[in-house]
């Protein structure tokens, strides 16, 4: 039995796939626009239909989160980020913030966020506390931001955290790589959705064994 195996014996994780949105995402998007090298993503995406099909398939609780931006959160300090070139990133009720090849089923939960950390001023906590999960699944855009946000914020606040590395994607290799980094050496571990798979696969099979 490998390390993985023994983080999630018995746990009760959840998939949280953090901001896979057409302004982080698209070429189209407000960060392509600008620049931003979106190509991480288009790579990865395959990956993450893979695991979120997989998620799925063995009853795993799919949380999606979804930024938006609206005057009522743009504080004065909120809008200077990036040097404010995000000001026009995932506006409300707009293009850019809807979900970019994802979208969730009947049942599965939205949280909404307005900073990198879809803990900060969320309902992500209560929501997770009331399905008993414990252990975080984390996926999706950028992982050196909001991804690596998320999974630090998830860990202080006691869950355990699974960064699936090849489910998520920056607009820099290196950016990408350090949080790999930050995350296995203090918040958590790093995985592939690949044995993700495997793994609920091997549990398939000895189940049938039985």
């Amino acid at each position: 039995m490998n390390t993985l195996e023994h983080l999630l014996a018995g746990t009760r994780p959840a998939l949280v796939i953090v901001d896979v949105q057409n302004d982080y995402c698209h070429p189209e998007g407000a960060l392509g626009l600008t620049g931003c090298d979106v190509s991480g993503v288009k790579e990865m995406m395959p990956r993450l239909h893979g695991l979120l099909g997989a998620v799925r398939e063995e009853g795993i609780p799919v949380i999606f989160i979804q930024t938006f931006h609206e005057e009522a959160t743009d504080s004065e300090a909120w809008v200077t980020r990036s040097s404010g070139r995000s000001a026009q990133v995932c506006r409300k009720d707009s293009w850019g913030a809807e979900f970019y090849e994802i979208s969730p089923r009947p049942g599965e939960i939205v949280v909404n966020k307005h900073r990198y950390s879809a803990f900060v001023n969320t309902r992500l906590d209560s929501v997770l506390r009331t399905l008993k999960i414990d252990t975080l699944l984390i996926a999706g855009v950028s992982t050196n931001v909001c991804v690596e946000s998320t999974a630090r914020d998830g860990f202080m606040l006691d869950y355990h955290i699974v960064l699936v590395e090849d489910a998520c994607a920056s607009y820099s290799r290196d950016a990408h790589e350090m949080t790999l980094v930050n995350i296995q050496g203090y918040f958590g571990t790093v995985a592939s959705s690949g044995e993700l798979a495997d793994m609920w696969m091997q549990g398939k099979k000895s189940t049938l064994a039985l």
